[in-house]
């Protein structure tokens, strides 16, 4: 029997095995260096440039749909989902998140903690489109991934507690929101400061639950959730960088809505001078 391998002439000089011969029509061109566009990103967002780091990403996931990168376009459309969240941007926002499920499902990576981040991401951007009901399954599916494959008091769980907390208490569910929020605060606090950020957010969250389902009357809940919020946004171990002055800016709003006009002017100043500093 004669071996196509035998009298096939190869189609690929830099390829070994099967593909030397056979090569994969549906192989990418290329690929896009990942690391260096979200590392682009990155130095856009510590300088409050959201208009730059937009354009950045967009001409790279673009760029890897044409050269036929799946993996390179579905960590750029993921980074695209965060952005668009920030920006308010409901429409380009839900159709990355559509993106990067259809190319999660054709990668075959949604039952990989990777992956599990990814739907974990979209969950919470549908749920800042005001669809946190269609996002509500979504964690369900992050969160068995992660239990199948880490600790319980792994941090990534924080993250998906705090924003699943977010979407229950969209639909009414403020007692399993509630009970999210304080899962997500004890992993992060056992982190020590490094979750300092964090655990500020999961406070302030948790406060503004307080006030949605109790209202106002319930002070002394609301103060002694922002009050820690508070210490630990001013904790002098926190590293003074972008995501910092992003978390400030994010929480200030609700010190002023409780009444905390000091404080929010405060962290607002703080905020402003870290992405001037920044973008010197």
């Amino acid at each position: 029997m004669i071996d196509p391998f035998d009298y096939k002439e190869p189609r690929c000089a830099t390829c070994g095995g099967k593909e030397f011969y056979f090569p994969d029509k549906n192989a990418p061109t290329g690929r896009i260096p990942v690391s260096r566009v979200i590392e682009k990103a990155d130095e856009a967002y510590n300088k409050n440039d959201m208009e730059e780091a937009g354009r950045l990403l967009s001409y790279w996931q673009s760029e890897a749909n044409a050269l036929g990168d799946e993996a390179g376009e579905l960590s750029v459309t993921d980074e695209l989902i965060g952005h668009y969240r920030k920006t308010g941007n409901a429409e380009k926002g839900l159709a990355a998140v559509a993106r990067a499920l259809e190319l999660l499902r054709k990668l075959d990576l949604e039952n990989t903690v990777s992956g599990a981040t990814i739907l974990l991401n979209a969950a919470t951007t549908l749920k800042a489109f005001g669809k946190a009901k269609e996002g509500l399954p979504i964690y369900k599916r992050a969160e068995k991934v992660y239990r199948a494959h880490l600790a319980e008091n792994d941090a990534l769980f924080a993250g998906l507690y705090n924003n699943q907390a977010l979407a229950l208490a969209d639909v009414g569910e403020y007692e399993k929101a509630e009970a999210c929020y304080k899962k997500a605060i004890e992993i992060i606090t056992a982190q020590g400061t490094r979750g300092n950020l964090d655990a500020a957010v999961s406070y302030v969250n948790l406060a503004v639950l307080y006030a949605e389902r109790d209202g106002k009357t319930d002070k002394e809940k609301i103060t002694d959730c922002m009050f820690k919020a508070y210490g630990l946004l001013t904790d002098e171990n926190n590293e003074k960088n972008g995501y910092y002055a992003f978390v400030l800016s994010k929480c200030a709003p609700a010190f002023g809505n409780f009444g905390y006009t000091k404080i929010e002017n405060e962290l607002k100043k703080e905020s402003e001078e870290i992405y001037a500093r920044n973008r010197a």
